[in-house]
């Protein structure tokens, strides 16, 4: 256990605990993660997962817990610093300058899981996609395998925003890391997930908000340059599965699209870079998914969960 590490009852109920770790200030003052813990149901062990998440997320997507819990694996979720639970009031939401600075707290996080458990799957959503496999890149830690669920692994938009508008990030980035980025969010997709709008799910808005977080040109040039690494590849040997919908779609107004499409990513970019990451590639496209899969309508997230059944008896 992380020295000075508290944990306690989750928000989430009695099924789960969160230890709080405690991690080495930034410049804007203490800092802190949080590993969010549910065990298993059955009385031999699987081993573990170590889940993160996505850019204006946190942990509540407990239909992927409970297909774990439910096979005998214990479940790990990992708020990072200044995200959800480890969102402390003198911070920047969801702000870093390098995609390195969450390297401490993904190594006490498995540090702690790794301790209790030979076998580790890593799990990550979205940003957290693409920060987890440059973390593992960049360590020696023997996982048995990651599932990546829609993996931010490019810059969506049009052509020049991935290349005029990634040297002005990087120059802006640089220069003025704390400038707001302007951008438009609709609201549609939080809004298409919380039980009191669209969706079936209760997430506290405080800490992912229908409208996202303000995006600041340090932490986009950050992006940038993690997107820079996968591109350029890694050398990853693992078994990885990547999930994704089948189709992306901008919609205007709320409907069916907002329901059965990643709105907030396209989907052919992950499909195009996920051979980057390593030898061992399983990548398959959800009929009618959202963003997050695991928090697609009940039919979709039944196929992506069989998906993941034949991987886990394939490769764990």
């Amino acid at each position: 256990m992380t020295s000075g590490a508290v944990t306690q009852t989750d928000p989430l109920g009695a099924d789960y605990t969160q230890t709080v770790l405690p991690l080495p200030d930034d410049a804007e003052g203490p800092v802190v993660a949080t590993l969010v813990h549910r065990r298993r149901q059955t009385g031999t062990s699987q081993g573990a997962v170590l889940h993160v998440h996505g850019f204006a997320d946190y942990f509540f997507q407990t239909p992927h817990a409970d297909w774990w819990v439910e096979r005998g694996w214990d479940f790990y979720a990992l708020d990072l610093r200044k995200y959800g639970r480890s969102l402390l009031s003198h911070q920047t939401a969801n702000y870093v300058a390098d995609l390195a600075e969450y390297f401490p707290e993904l190594d006490a996080a498995w540090r702690i899981v790794r301790s209790k458990h030979e076998k580790v799957v890593l799990s990550a959503h979205s940003t957290g996609g693409l920060t987890v496999p440059l973390w593992l890149q960049a360590r020696t830690y023997d996982p048995t395998g990651m599932v990546l669920n829609s993996p931010w692994l490019d810059m969506q938009g049009p052509w020049w925003m991935r290349t005029i508008g990634t040297t002005v990030i990087k120059q802006l980035g640089s220069r003025q890391p704390m400038r707001q980025i302007p951008r438009s969010v609709s609201g549609l997709y939080a809004r298409s997930l919380h039980r009191d709008y669209d969706g079936e799910f209760e997430f506290n808005l405080d800490w992912k908000p229908l409208e996202s977080w303000p995006v600041h040109a340090g932490w986009l040039r950050a992006i940038r340059s993690g997107h820079a690494q996968i591109h350029r590849g890694l050398s990853l040997r693992l078994p990885i599965l990547v999930l994704s919908s089948l189709r992306s779609a901008t919609p205007s107004e709320m409907g069916e699209e907002v329901h059965t499409s990643d709105i907030v990513l396209d989907v052919e970019q992950i499909r195009r870079w996920v051979p980057a990451l390593g030898t061992h590639i399983t990548s398959v496209a959800i009929p009618d998914a959202r963003h997050d899969v695991w928090l697609s309508r009940a039919e979709a997230r039944a196929v992506a969960f069989d998906e993941l059944e034949r991987w886990t008896r394939a490769y764990q």
